[in-house]
C-alpha cells in the first residue's frame, strides 16, 4: 500500500519497523516502538493489528502474550 493510505501515526510506526527489520526479523512490544517514535504504547498497540492486515512493507504477526503482546515483524 502507498504510504498515503496510512495515518501519520501509522506511517511513523511502519517506517520505524521497516528500518528495524532491514536485516531480518525482530520481535517488538508496543512500548518499545512507542518510546522510539514518540507515541504512547496504547497508540501503537491499537494500530498494530490494523497494520498487520494492511501493510505491504513489513509483515506484522502477533507472536505471544505475556505481560504485553509481542509482535514478530519481518521484511516483505
Amino acid at each position: 500500500m502507498a504510504m498515503t493510505s496510512y495515518t501519520d501515526e501509522e506511517q511513523r510506526i511502519v517506517a520505524y519497523l521497516r528500518d528495524s527489520v532491514s536485516r531480518g526479523e525482530r520481535y517488538f512490544r508496543a512500548k518499545t516502538i512507542a518510546e522510539a517514535i514518540g507515541l504512547s504504547s496504547k497508540q501503537v498497540g491499537v494500530r498494530l493489528p490494523r497494520l498487520a492486515e494492511k501493510s505491504d512493507d513489513v509483515q506484522i504477526e502477533k507472536w505471544s502474550r505475556a505481560k504485553s503482546t509481542t509482535w514478530r515483524v519481518t521484511p516483505e
